[in-house]
């Protein structure tokens, strides 16, 4: 019952045609070649290029160290330590933050499963797909390579969250940007820190607990 059926001569004699017909139905359509790296065509939006860590809108780091997404990650391309936050050197919203953070691009294969893994969308993928090296040791990116710079009116990682606040406030939304006290403190501590100068207060702790 689960033999296939016998060809006919005819059949028998186009067996092997057969296996080009794919060639044959495109031998004569028109192609288009991409003139890469002169001619960089934009990827889709959702691409699954270079890995980014994200920060809340104060600057604070979004990775809070829990190691999901190494778990998850079907190569074992991803490392993660987690450090333990204090008053005076504190890096996430929560107690935890990623101290160690490394992706071995050279096992990396772009499939995803680590930024759906990841609680606080600390991770996700970036449009950047040129990743390449003459350097094995240079295509194991640390923490430095993938944690996004400071933007504009952010304050850079140390420094406390807002006040009152904790981290249920960052991951709902509550926190968009520093407040006047965080700057202050970053002052204090670390006046020459280049952050400072475009930080921008823009709301008080008691309108994040409201």
């Amino acid at each position: 019952m689960w033999r296939p059926k016998k060809k006919s001569f005819l059949g028998e004699q186009l067996k092997a045609v057969a296996g080009f017909g794919v060639t044959f139905r495109n031998f004569f359509r028109p192609y288009a070649t991409e003139q890469w790296p002169f001619e960089k065509v934009p990827t889709q939006p959702r691409y699954h290029g270079r890995h980014h860590l994200n920060r809340w809108a104060d600057g604070l780091e979004k990775c809070v160290g829990c190691e999901l997404c190494a778990w998850a990650c079907p190569a074992d391309a991803i490392y993660v330590e987690a450090g333990s936050n204090t008053p005076e050197a504190q890096y996430s919203a929560g107690e935890r933050y990623g101290k160690v953070y490394e992706i071995n691009y050279l096992r990396c294969i772009f499939c995803g499963m680590c930024i759906e893994a990841c609680p606080t969308r600390a991770l996700t993928m970036s449009n950047d797909y040129e990743i390449w090296d003459d350097n094995r040791e240079d295509l194991i990116y640390e923490k430095d390579r993938i944690l996004v710079p400071v933007s504009d009116g952010m304050i850079a990682a140390p420094h406390p969250m807002v006040e009152d606040a904790t981290d249920m406030d960052y991951y709902n939304g509550k926190v968009t940007g520093p407040t006047q006290a965080q700057i202050d403190w970053v002052k204090a501590k670390r006046p020459d820190d280049p952050s400072l100068p475009k930080a921008v207060a823009t709301r008080q702790a008691e309108e994040v607990k409201a």
